[in-house]
């Protein structure tokens, strides 16, 4: 009797040992015991995004060490780290801008191809999975839009989203109808302990008395926005008790189409008619960075960016950090270059041995065309930082994520400095400054160091501000750091 209980249990520690290998180390928790080896996933390597550039992570001294003999200008300076991110190697363009647009104008349209307004083409707009039952509605992008061949319904559909100028009856796209509403999870928010149900989670003091908080309201603000009848975006930020993790999910819809009356706002007693009417459509212009974009916009061409790479990635979606606008401070660390200088390039002048510009800017009081430009210049025109980064001086100014105050850096962590407001719309006009780095076509030499600091109001566009995106990376294997410090002189105009 007792040698057969052996047998069994042997048999039964077996087919469990058989069972672990088989299985592998995800069933590894099932184990009768022994060594723990730890539950390991599938490997991962990311892959270069595209059109993209590595910045490894590493330390600089932030900030000018002397301040700006020209201006007078005090810089925050200190030293930080930052973590390794992915970075666009050139300014946002039109062409790229203008996928967005299209994009947008294209999901318009089916929608009306699928509306019983329009014809009723239900096949443009998927409703029911594959065994018929109801779905959470969605696109059909597979189904072609007939741009040439349409029926009268169709073609009804499709011109609806275009206007005819009333003077000269030029078709143009309905800039007004360019709206892309997104959703945004707020993970920050949504871990911050004063932001727990439970009393216990929210206030780890073992002496305090959690019955006294039990019944306090935890508020939570966050925004959300909607068309109403007469198709005008509302925009309201709610601030309420919290009920659940749905409140940290915000919504947004922001009209995306540039603003190319900014070169006629931007410079008074100036013909730039030219360049209201060409620079975003005419293919001429594909190359060059898009200017008239908002912050807003720019944040709303970030998470559009990031859905559309979604979709097309399959199962490792999860692994993948969204586009973002970058940091102030992520801005100055890549646009210094490995070798932490006071401009993208190695040099102090803004000249090389050939006496060429190293950067699109106003070289002299209102010699704009000594560089080669007028205004923009083709993306990527002139020699990339040791980062591979072009353009990080001049051309455009570029949109960061981070709100401007006067302190800067020196208000913020010095591991991966950030400082956000997502400002309401009720809000003084004072919170909605944004900080823009790089200086542009239309700046001195001055304005355009790595270090030099300005803002604009992030509802603002402007025919000199672009953007580019980066991306957070999953992991930063590099094994060589930025050098901890760089001085960076500042040096008199000519």
């Amino acid at each position: 009797m007792k040698q057969k209980t052996i047998l069994m249990l042997l048999a039964v520690v077996a087919l469990s040992w058989a069972m672990t290998a088989c299985m592998g180390s995800s069933s590894s928790a099932n184990a009768m015991g022994g060594e723990v080896t730890g539950v390991k996933g599938s490997a991962f390597s990311e892959p270069t995004p595209f059109g993209m550039v590595p910045v490894r992570k590493g330390s600089l001294l932030i900030g000018m060490e002397e301040s700006d003999t020209l201006w007078g200008s005090e810089f925050p300076k200190r030293d930080i780290s930052v973590d390794g991110f992915w970075m666009d190697e050139t300014e946002v363009s039109n062409a790229k801008y203008r996928q967005f647009v299209n994009w947008v104008r294209d999901s318009i349209i089916r929608e009306r191809l699928a509306d019983p307004a329009y014809g009723g083409d239900e096949t443009y707009k998927i409703e029911e999975d594959k065994d018929g039952n109801p779905i959470t509605p969605y696109l059909n992008w597979n189904k072609a839009i007939p741009w040439k061949k349409a029926n009268e319904d169709e073609q009804r559909a499709i011109e609806s989203v275009y206007v005819f100028h009333p003077i000269d009856g030029t078709k143009m796209l309905d800039a007004s109808q360019m709206n892309y509403r997104y959703e945004i999870y707020d993970y920050a928010a949504a871990a911050q302990r004063k932001y727990r149900l439970n009393p216990e989670e929210r206030d780890l003091n073992t002496d305090a008395s959690h019955d006294a908080i039990r019944n306090q309201a935890v508020m939570i603000s966050k925004d959300t926005a909607w068309i109403d009848d007469d198709g005008k975006i509302v925009r309201q930020t709610i601030t309420r008790p919290l009920t659940g993790p749905w409140d940290f999910l915000n919504t947004y819809i922001v009209n995306i189409f540039p603003d190319t009356t900014c070169w006629v706002n931007d410079f008074q007693n100036a013909d730039n008619e030219r360049y209201m009417k060409l620079y975003f459509n005419n293919p001429a212009y594909d190359e060059y960075p898009v200017v008239g974009v908002t912050w807003e916009q720019a944040n709303a061409f970030c998470m559009w960016r990031t859905n559309f790479l979604l979709k097309g990635i399959g199962g490792q979606a999860k692994y993948i950090q969204r586009y973002r606008l970058p940091s102030e401070i992520e801005w100055e660390y890549a646009a210094r270059g490995k070798e932490g200088n006071p401009f993208p390039w190695e040099s102090g002048d803004v000249k090389s041995d050939k006496n060429c510009f190293y950067a699109n800017f106003k070289p002299d009081r209102g010699n704009y065309t000594e560089d080669g430009s007028l205004i923009t210049s083709k993306c990527g025109a002139f020699s990339s930082n040791s980062n591979g980064l072009y353009d990080m001086a001049g051309n455009v100014a570029e949109w960061t994520s981070t709100v401007y105050t006067e302190a800067g850096v020196e208000s913020m962590s010095d591991m991966n400095p950030e400082l956000k407001y997502n400002a309401a719309k009720e809000d003084p006009y004072r919170l909605k400054k944004k900080s823009v780095r790089g200086g542009s076509w239309k700046d001195p030499e001055s304005m355009i160091r790595s270090a030099w600091r300005t803002y604009e109001y992030q509802n603002q566009p402007r025919s000199y501000i672009g953007f580019r995106c980066v991306r957070s990376m999953v992991t930063d294997n590099s094994k060589q750091p930025k050098p901890s410090k760089a001085t960076t002189k500042s040096k008199t105009k000519k």
